[in-house]
């Protein structure tokens, strides 16, 4: 359709080129598989990671695939999870490590492991005193949580919505580092994944950080890839390789 300045395409335009587009991801995926063959995790690979999992567990999991996989060459996109899926639904990456579930039919997607949520509070909060600390308790309280666009944010405001409490604080953070020096300073708690505590919290003396009573809130981590790839294999067993480096941290707080 034709206007007096531009060229607009019709809707039965639009199925065309969507259609087209599939057949070509498509095409791609087939010609993966032809330089790939048999050989289990070789080659270039485009991972993408969400940033509140990349800096801790990439280091667990790339020194193992170096070991294991060692003609396997790894790109790596760190972004936040909607722009992550509209990548591999365009094949600009070939699998990403997420929180789960993504909805998206075009993906197929695996868990790999729970990731429970802890409660980081300054040491001087009277939730301290407490033996076991439920959602619940968290009323009251002024929650920090991520900026607009994690998925971690997304994930912390239901659970505490779920459980009643509603104090959140309106603005946010780009990053835990930044929540965690408010905590610390006394101007409100979090929730945070247990897969970030080591890092995040093992230079700040000024926090408290605790289990939640059972059953404990938690997300999901696992992969998700295009339906049309031919690498499924591939992924399973870099499913596996990452569970193999999550076993080895550090014991969780009891």
């Amino acid at each position: 359709m034709r206007h007096s300045r531009s060229i607009t395409l019709t809707g039965e335009g639009k199925e065309i080129a969507r259609r087209a587009k599939r057949i070509l991801t498509s095409i791609d995926d087939l010609a993966d598989f032809a330089r790939h063959g048999t050989k289990l995790l070789t080659g270039p690979l485009k991972l993408g990671v969400i940033p509140t999992i990349g800096p801790y567990l990439l280091p667990r999991i790339l020194p193992l695939l170096k070991q294991n996989f060692p003609q396997l060459n790894i790109s790596l996109r760190e972004s936040q999870t909607e722009n992550l899926l509209q990548l591999l639904i365009e094949n600009r990456l070939d699998v990403a490590l997420l929180a789960l579930p993504v909805d998206a039919r075009e993906l197929e997607q695996i868990p790999l492991f729970e990731d429970p949520f802890l409660l980081a509070i300054p040491n001087d909060h009277p939730l301290k005193s407490k033996k076991s600390v439920c959602v619940e308790d968290l009323k009251g309280s002024r929650l920090l949580l991520l900026e607009e666009g994690h998925c971690l944010r997304d994930q912390a405001a239901s659970v505490c919505h779920l459980a009643g409490v509603d104090g959140f604080d309106e603005f946010g953070a780009s990053s835990l580092a930044t929540i965690l020096q408010m905590v610390t300073n006394g101007y409100g708690i979090t929730l945070l994944p247990d897969l970030c505590r080591r890092v995040e919290t093992g230079n700040l003396p000024g926090i408290t950080v605790t289990s939640l009573k059972d059953p404990a809130p938690s997300r999901t981590i696992g992969l998700a890839w295009r339906r049309t790839s031919s690498r499924k294999v591939d992924y399973i067993e870099l499913g596996r390789t990452i569970v193999e480096a999550h076993k080895d941290a550090t014991p969780k707080i009891t």
